[in-house]
């Protein structure tokens, strides 16, 4: 892996990612491709119940370590919907003087929404090859756990591990360009990881938490 090059591609998304422009919130489209919003109506316990629930595309994400550098491979990038979180709860044009696109900056897992009708660990090489550059055999693949997220958003996710070296490292990465993906791919060591995920408040998923914990509770023998 040439970590010169990583750097300076990293350089040129991150000023990509923050290239946020003309930002407005509006109400969501009834058929957008990505969710489908429903209110179920139930009885419990002799009572009329309500509940609003999102429908989301399932997912996968992939606990990533180099052996070669000793270092978890994450990915960072630009999610409006955690940007929203910043903002107050009204339509239309946003200030991004005062609330400036980095707030929307997350740190995840690799991953990917399951959009292909075809095996959940191909899915996951593919999203590591797009977006980390890492070409890996599905055999290196190890299945995690599947969970389903049960709040208002709702969907199915499968976590797997796989461990990489720099000579896997032979795609650059950074997301698919075809669909418009700016993807920054961060390295952290333990010691980074540790103090990250021990921090007051995370700009990551609870996906990256959880998978975080799994690697220091079971890969030990990495983490001296």
């Amino acid at each position: 892996m040439d970590i010169k090059a990583q750097e300076k591609q990293n350089k040129n998304i991150r000023r990509r990612i923050l290239d946020v422009q003309q930002l407005r919130i509006a109400e969501c489209p009834s058929d957008s491709p990505w969710i489908r919003p429903v209110r179920i109506h139930y009885q419990q316990d002799g009572e009329q119940k309500d509940w609003d629930v999102v429908r989301a595309h399932d997912g996968v994400s992939i606990i990533i370590f180099n052996i070669s550098r000793k270092k978890l491979v994450f990915v960072r990038q630009y999610r409006p919907a955690f940007f929203y979180t910043f903002l107050p709860e009204k339509q239309g044009p946003v200030d991004l003087k005062q609330y400036p696109p980095s707030l929307g900056l997350t740190l995840e897992l690799c991953a990917g929404i399951v959009d292909k009708d075809k095996p959940l660990v191909e899915i996951a090489k593919d999203e590591v090859r797009e977006e980390c550059g890492y070409e890996v055999p599905t055999e290196a693949f190890k299945y995690i756990i599947t969970f389903r997220y049960v709040s208002t958003s709702v969907c199915k996710h499968t976590l797997f591990y796989v461990e990489v070296t720099d000579e896997m490292h032979t795609h650059p990465g950074g997301g698919a360009a075809s669909e418009g993906e700016l993807i920054e791919v961060v390295e952290l060591s333990i010691p980074e990881v540790k103090e990250y995920i021990n921090s007051e408040e995370v700009q990551s998923p609870p996906c990256l938490l959880y998978g975080v914990t799994w690697f220091l509770a079971n890969k030990s023998q990495h983490c001296s």
